[in-house]
């Protein structure tokens, strides 16, 4: 199938020439491509924002390490051994 001209009719049937009808919206790949690229973007943004979070946070979770240079390991606050 050939390649359809800019002063050619429009395939879609409106019988305006294609550069004033759906040539713009198929060289840009329309709306839903923008939608996408911006939804795709917004969660990466999250996402590094939530790693960034989790260093950055004070972790409440758990007891306090403290590492034994006498052990040679990681103690918690109370005294046990931690793996």
């Amino acid at each position: 199938m050939a390649k359809t001209g800019r002063n050619d009719l429009c395939p879609c049937g409106s019988g305006r020439k294609y550069k004033k009808c759906c040539e713009a919206r198929e060289r840009n790949g329309g709306t839903r491509s923008r939608v996408m690229l911006f939804a795709v973007g917004g969660a990466v943004l999250a996402a590094i924002l939530a790693g960034i979070a989790s260093f950055t946070g004070e972790r409440s979770s758990g007891p306090t390490r403290v590492w034994s240079t006498e052990h040679g390991h990681y103690h918690d606050a109370s005294g046990v051994a931690v793996p």
